[in-house]
């Protein structure tokens, strides 16, 4: 994908932080984000999710640190995922999927994902338009966003290890100061 082209597809995508930010309402009960945070990951949601209300589909708090787990719970829906994990240190990190997470013998999504990080500060990173590696799940682990045998975001099937790595896929920098991290608390969110 050229870079004008990458431009064009995302200048009107773009808000302006002049505006003001409506803070969707949460279905269920969150452990990790805060109202700055929602405000911060609202500024970045894809159009089709905008307007909706989170609904927590899966929490390692109420349903276990179970990735065949969190699969089943979004067997059924078709709607972006915000993957919101809080790790032993503290750090708040995650990623926007553009459909749910399913178990896949290939990378699927599309370029409305994104990696995002807390730490030091708030920072998203975009598709690079670099390569198609999006999401990939099976029964051991989820990888989003790769390039070069590096995962921006790799969890393990238990829920339990991850880690964190530049990757092509979004250019972004490590979302945890360790590469290698301990989940704490992990959420996913639903817009429906």
């Amino acid at each position: 994908m050229s870079e004008e082209f990458r431009r064009a597809l995302y200048a009107n995508s773009a808000v302006s932080l002049d505006n003001d930010i409506i803070v969707p309402d949460l279905i269920g009960t969150t452990e990790i984000l805060s109202d700055e945070h929602r405000e911060q990951l609202c500024r970045h949601l894809p159009a089709r999710a905008e307007g909706y209300q989170w609904t927590l589909v899966f929490s390692t708090s109420q349903h276990g640190f179970s990735l065949n787990s969190m699969y089943r719970k979004m067997a059924k829906i078709e709607s972006p995922i915000l993957l919101v994990i809080e790790d032993t240190e503290g750090n708040v990190f995650g990623a926007l999927t553009s459909c749910s997470l399913h178990v896949s013998d290939h990378f699927y999504g599309t370029g409305e994902s994104l990696l995002f990080r807390f730490t030091p500060r708030f920072q998203s990173f975009n598709w690079t338009g670099d390569n198609l590696y999006f999401i990939k799940g099976n029964n051991e682990s989820l990888a989003i966003g790769a390039g070069d045998g590096k995962f921006g975001l790799w969890l393990d099937g238990d829920l339990y290890q991850g880690r964190t790595q530049s990757c092509s896929t979004y250019g972004n920098e490590p979302l945890a100061p360790r590469e290698d991290f301990v989940v704490k608390t992990l959420e996913c969110w639903a817009f429906i």
